[in-house]
This record gives C-alpha cells, structure tokens and sequence, in this order.
C-alpha cells in the first residue's frame, strides 16, 4: 500500500463542493492532502478552469440504468437501495466469495485522487474521488496464477431503476480490464467524492475509476468482480464495436466514426464555452503508455 502518486492538479482545477464548504474550507483541506501526499494524477489539465458547483458533477453525467437523459440519473437514482450491497468475487482467485461492502473496504487505504475526466462524448470534469486502489482488493481475494482480465458487472435492478426497461443495453451493464491495468496504481475503486460517500447517479456505493480510459469504462455500483483468463464482455464494445473499442483509451487522434475526440468541452463553462485539447491518455501517457507499447493505438482503441 505504499504507491503514492503525485500530482500538479490541485483544487482549483476541481469541481467544488460549494454548497456545503466554502472557499477557505476547501483550500485548507487541500493543503493538508498534499502535506499527507494523498493526492495523485498526472499533468496539469490545460487551460483556465473555471469551477463547477456541486449540482453540475452530480446531474450531468450517464447512468443508463435510470435513463439516457444527463439528468436522468439525479432525478432517478434515489430510487436505487445501497444498503447493505454485497460484491461477489469469483473466478480465478484464491477466496472467492460474496463479500459485504464493509468488508471490502475495510483495512483499505482510503485516498484523495483528484483525477480528469473524460467522456467519450467529448466532455469532461476534473474530480476529486475518495476510493482505494484496486491492486489492493486483488492483492486481498488472491489473483490466481493464468489470470489476464478482471470483468466488472452493475447491479440490475428493474424496480429501482426504471432505464432497465427499455433495450439500450444488454443489461446488465458489464465491462472489463486486462490483469496489469487493473492492477495499476492509478486505477481505484471509488467510494465517494468530496469526502462523503459516494452519490447514488455516480455510481453509489462503489464503482471503478481508471482516468486514463474514456468514462463508459468507469463502471458503477458494482456487484461482480470475476477474474478470468479470457477477454470480458464490455456492454458498449459487444453493442457497437466499431464506435467503443474494449480499451478505449482517450486518444484525441482516433476519432469516434461521428465525432473529432480532438478537443473536449469543459463542463461549467457554459454552451459557448472554449473547447480544449484533448490529450493523450487524458493526461496520464507518462504514467501509462508503457502498458500499450508494441500495440497500434488506432487499431486497439
């Protein structure tokens, strides 16, 4: 548990909690972070960031489970039981097993990661998440020697969360990561965001976060965590491969088939906001690129 990442991205660069902590409070807690060295990330987001309000991280963003609409998931999410919540681990590890959330986080390292952002739709936020790294859970349950990936699956939960009922997806959503991004340090599964747990439309109470991947990758309100030897289903990747690659890593060269992935707009800079460049592995490539050499980034997008 000693992989520490710094970072040049400080709280200016955030989405701040404004309705529950002012300016000063804000500042101060950030201080004490950098003193402790528990924030990470990678390069300074480009551009003058203006700051979000609370609302804006927490009602725009994609929940498909509870609609298709950026703020389907704030009017609907409510309706989604969080307690308790259990995760089975299975596959090829060594203590499989149906585990209480309690259980998964305890003993853990909770750090400050305030990490990019990116959607595929081209737009994004800069977020500061409470979580551990999931190194450390896989370290815990055992990692099974022929391991390669580790598959992730959401709850689904037709009564709770009303976007079910319509055939976006085949529910319920799934994604998957290979073993050594999984097991990057940068890659954590998050339990809040601005130091209280996690909202239910970001993916209550747990979900992952792998900065470097465009957001669908991020998968939410996790049930399953299986290890295995082959590559995983991916939701968007099985539904439309040409447009969602499994490694979807943010490229601003690769271009989605209906949109430039070149630049990216800023959420809280209003409609007519100026629109920045996107940059490769949203700003992690020092930290990351060397899990993809030898491999054609455009092919294995």
């Amino acid at each position: 548990m000693a992989r520490r990442y710094t970072s040049d991205l400080t709280w200016d660069d955030v989405t701040p909690k404004e309705l529950y902590l002012n300016r000063r409070q804000i500042m101060a807690g950030a201080g004490a972070m950098l003193g402790a060295g528990l924030i990470g990330g990678g390069a300074r987001a480009q551009g003058d960031l203006e700051p979000n309000t609370f609302e804006e991280i927490t009602t725009y963003n994609n929940f498909y489970e509870f609609g298709t609409g950026k703020d389907d998931p704030a009017r609907n999410a409510h309706m989604m039981t969080t307690q308790p919540w259990s995760i089975v681990v299975d596959g090829m590890v060594d203590n499989p097993g149906t585990y209480s959330f309690e259980e998964i986080v305890a003993g853990m390292t909770i750090e400050e990661r305030i990490y990019r952002f990116r959607c595929v739709e081209a737009w994004s936020m800069v977020i500061p998440w409470n979580g551990f790294e999931l190194a450390d859970l896989l370290a815990r349950v055992g990692v099974q020697e022929g391991a390669r990936y580790v598959a992730f699956e959401t709850l689904v939960r037709p009564e709770e969360m009303p976007g079910v009922r319509v055939p976006v997806l085949d529910w319920p959503y799934r994604e998957g990561l290979r073993l050594d991004e999984a097991m990057h340090p940068l890659t954590i599964m998050a339990t809040g965001i601005y130091g209280e747990p996690m909202p239910n439309q970001n993916g209550a109470p747990i979900r992952l976060v792998v900065p470097w991947k465009y957001g669908f990758k991020s998968i939410k309100s996790i049930v399953r965590i299986t290890l295995t030897d082959e590559e995983p289903y991916a939701s968007w990747n099985a539904a439309q491969p040409r447009e969602y690659g499994f490694y979807s890593n943010v490229n601003p060269n690769v271009n989605h088939p209906r949109w430039s992935q070149a630049s990216e707009r800023r959420i809280g800079g209003g409609l007519f906001a100026r629109r920045i460049d996107t940059l490769m592995f949203n700003g992690y490539e020092d930290e990351v690129a060397s899990l993809y050499e030898g491999m054609d980034l455009a092919e294995f997008f």
